[in-house]
């Protein structure tokens, strides 16, 4: 292929097409003697006249005529080859599954949401959200997941990131629970209650369980869950109480959540900064069309919800 210059396609294309060499000139936008060297090339290359003067105008060879049943669609494939990849994306025609990991409040308040955001532009989109059991990196690299959503960790330095919205950690109890009695929740009142910790390890996890864990304040741990979603179905069963991040009980789609389960919140007794929840993918994705589509459509959607 070193010696073939692709834009003789192009230029072969406008030559046959129009018959003339100052109608592709002025087609292809340069002159008529740069056209009429170019001509000379495609002859040398194809080794045949392609355009022969008969009379005032020019006529194709029998070899051009054959030329120019394939050469049109030739260079359409040429040019969607290798032009710019989004300029070939098409939503509506994308047919395609997209796996994401994320946490099972994410899934619960926004997975209907998104899909139905999704697939009004997309119809054959597919979502498969995957279980999140930990914060290996692993999939991400090797295309098991396309999009994590949760908090950025350190363990892979080369991942990209995309602050979707911010959140905090609250706590949660049972609605006519006797500790919303209380104007403002002590910490000792805090601590007369059991507790649901949220952990996949069974370790404290989360700043503030940490937090509590370092500190000489017992605390009654009865029962550890692997998820935010199970320690709020256990909390409206019962006195015990949970931490929980604020995302988990509404949204702007679903204002009600949390007290159509039953369940109210209050701020921690304890110090508990900010944090941010952010769609983390493998930069090998960065430039794909339908992967750049996606990850706006999740970013729009969570900025949506959580204004």
């Amino acid at each position: 292929m070193s010696r073939i210059d692709l834009n003789l396609l192009t230029a072969l294309d406008a030559l046959l097409s129009e018959r003339s060499v100052t109608g592709a000139a002025r087609r292809l936008k340069i002159s008529v003697s740069a056209m009429s060297r170019t001509l000379a090339r495609l002859r040398a290359a194809t080794g045949d006249r392609l355009l022969l003067q008969a009379g005032r105008s020019l006529v194709l060879t029998p070899y051009a005529e054959q030329l120019s049943q394939r050469v049109p669609s030739l260079t359409r494939d040429v040019e969607a080859t290798l032009g710019r990849a989004e300029h070939r994306f098409d939503a509506g025609t994308l047919v395609q599954r997209f796996t994401v990991r994320a946490g099972e409040g994410f899934i619960d308040l926004l997975g209907a949401a998104l899909l139905t955001r999704l697939r009004c532009e997309a119809p054959g989109v597919q979502i498969r959200f995957a279980p999140k059991a930990d914060w290996d990196a692993q999939p991400l690299r090797d295309g098991t997941i396309d999009l994590e959503i949760g908090i950025v960790r350190a363990s892979a330095p080369e991942v990209r990131t995309r602050r979707l919205f911010r959140d905090r950690y609250v706590g949660i109890c049972r609605s006519a629970h006797p500790l919303m009695r209380m104007r403002r929740v002590s910490t000792a009142r805090w601590f007369k209650y059991a507790h649901v910790m949220v952990s996949r390890t069974g370790d404290p996890e989360n700043p503030v369980d940490l937090a509590i864990a370092s500190s000489e304040t017992p605390r009654n741990v009865p029962v550890v869950v692997p998820s935010y979603t199970s320690a709020m179905q256990l909390v409206r069963h019962s006195d015990w109480l949970a931490i929980v991040p604020r995302s988990c009980l509404g949204n702007a789609f679903a204002p009600d959540h949390a007290a159509s389960m039953g369940l109210q919140s209050f701020d921690l007794p304890l110090a508990a900064s900010d944090f941010h929840v952010s769609a983390i993918w493998h930069p090998r994705l960065d430039h794909d069309p339908a992967q750049r589509w996606f990850r706006t459509q999740v970013r729009e959607l969570c900025e949506g919800a959580y204004r």
